[in-house]
């Protein structure tokens, strides 16, 4: 199982099947590997585009931007206790 993680400048706008051809991207093994990956490309100031894996996963910008929020906040939630 392979996930793409296509990313780029803040401010990209979605990406359409026909970019999608045409992009830079990184492959995971795994789909905790991708969203580690996102989190990097975040904190570096860019934005992920789409996550999309073999197996029909599909997120796009913003659920990933969402995924990665949850994340922060469940991760704050834990230190908390």
């Amino acid at each position: 199982m392979q996930y793409r993680v296509y990313s780029g400048p803040r401010g990209s706008e979605a990406v359409s099947a026909l970019d999608r051809d045409r992009l830079l991207y990184k492959e995971y093994p795994t789909l905790d590997e991708a969203f580690g990956w996102a989190r990097h490309v975040e904190d570096r100031g860019g934005v992920v585009l789409l996550i999309e894996g073999d197996d029909g996963t599909r997120l796009a910008r913003l659920e990933v931007a969402n995924a990665l929020r949850q994340g922060d906040t469940d991760q704050r939630v834990a230190r908390a206790r």
